[in-house]
């Protein structure tokens, strides 16, 4: 889809923006929150603005798209795409703001790299934006219209039936329509945005997953409660424990996220540690419900049994499948003496994980990479790893994790 004239340009400058990408998103962001700071109330998490996480995951996709193009000029990254567009559904982006990042974004490219940017080298990476740009666009509407709203409509009020005190810092909401409409339709593993006005009259907004089968006229979601002195990281989780209960009403987007169970029957493989056992526990609620007869191996890692979420529900479903089994590591050396139970940090070695597995992975980070090599060791294919991260993508150059 590039032009070889653009194509040369973007292989010959893609070191310097790359390596400049870091400088160029931080002076883009400034100067966009300076000139329009309404985009910082109900758009922007100022919470990953601050850690930076936003700023890298932004450079991260850039030098990911620019990097496939150039290694298939006729190909587009669709993981990489479909995952953005997921998260900028669930935010309410449109068509218009994509506009608006490109003013302040090639002013900072231009500004870090000064006279390295000529008029040639603007227009081939315009190509690369607009590329970007309209793949999103058009995956994004289409996901609008798959949810049946308008672009960045998608917000709706939504009752509080019940909460549950799961663990000392998570809780779970089990929510439905305010209006007594239908809920909109949701899949397996599919997240929710939640926006909520803070103290200082700016409403602020974070994705959480769907922890509960899909189906029916509810939905419940676990909120982990993030305590950061001095930091904004939290305050959306703090005021969500703090003040929200039975009765009272959120606002929610319609579920989206790409990273859904897939209906087969083959095995299937769901590895979690601590709150990223959200959307797997859903997809194993999903499986209970619709009495699924494949191969469901289940692994989690957490702190203790007390520190482990939703650990009756998955305990729950495991029994009432036929074919599923749990494992679940515990750090806290007291805590082994939970039934099965092993000790220390989550380790394969010696599980017996089908090679043909479908296999959906979620916790921090590092967690993730470590488990992820192991699985690619007990001969898993990377294709049949799918994985789901809180918060923006930290996309590398070549588009993993």
């Amino acid at each position: 889809m590039l032009s070889a004239e653009s194509a040369v340009l973007v292989r010959a400058t893609l070191p310097a923006v790359g390596g400049a990408l870091d400088e160029i998103t931080t002076r883009f962001y400034s100067a966009m929150f300076s000139e329009r700071p309404e985009l910082l109330d109900g758009m922007f998490n100022r919470g990953n603005q601050a850690s930076g996480a936003q700023r890298r995951a932004l450079a991260g996709s850039i030098a990911a798209f620019a990097g496939a193009l150039l290694a298939d000029p006729d190909a587009r990254p669709d993981v990489l795409l479909n995952r953005i567009a997921h998260k900028h559904a669930a935010v309410g982006v449109t068509d218009d703001q994509y506009t608006i990042v490109h003013k302040y974004l090639f002013a900072a490219i231009a500004e870090v790299l000064g006279e390295a940017v000529t008029p040639q080298v603007v227009a081939a990476w315009d190509e690369v934006y607009w590329l970007m740009a309209g793949a999103l666009i058009v995956r994004e509407t289409r996901l609008y219209q798959g949810a049946g709203v308008e672009p960045g409509g998608s917000w709706r009020r939504w009752l509080v039936v019940e909460r549950r005190e799961e663990t000392p810092d998570t809780v779970s909401f089990l929510i439905r329509p305010a209006d007594g409409a239908a809920a909109p339709k949701a899949l397996p593993g599919q997240y929710v945005s939640v926006r909520m006005t803070m103290p200082d009259g700016v409403r602020q907004l974070r994705q959480y997953s769907l922890s509960g089968a899909p189906g029916g006229e509810s939905r419940r979601i676990t909120v982990k409660r993030v305590q950061e002195p001095d930091a904004p990281d939290g305050e959306m989780s703090d005021l969500l424990h703090s003040t929200v209960v039975a009765g009272d009403e959120l606002t929610c987007s319609a579920p989206f996220g790409e990273v859904v169970l897939e209906e087969s029957d083959r095995p299937v493989v769901l590895v979690s540690a601590g709150i990223g056992t959200t959307p797997l526990v859903s997809m194993l609620e999903h499986l209970s419900a619709t009495g699924a007869t494949r191969s469901v191996l289940v692994l989690h890692a957490d702190r203790s049994p007390a520190d482990h979420p939703l650990r009756d529900d998955l305990h729950r479903c495991v029994a009432c499948l036929p074919h599923a089994r749990a494992l679940v590591w515990y750090e806290r050396p007291d805590a082994v003496r939970a039934p099965g139970a092993r000790a220390g940090l989550m380790d394969l070695d010696g599980v017996d994980v089908p090679s043909d597995a479908s296999v959906y992975l979620c916790g921090p980070l590092p967690f993730m990479r470590a488990i992820r090599g192991q699985l690619l060791r007990a001969g898993v294919a990377a294709r049949n790893i799918h994985y789901e991260v809180f918060g923006p993508d930290l996309w590398l150059a070549d588009g993993d994790f």
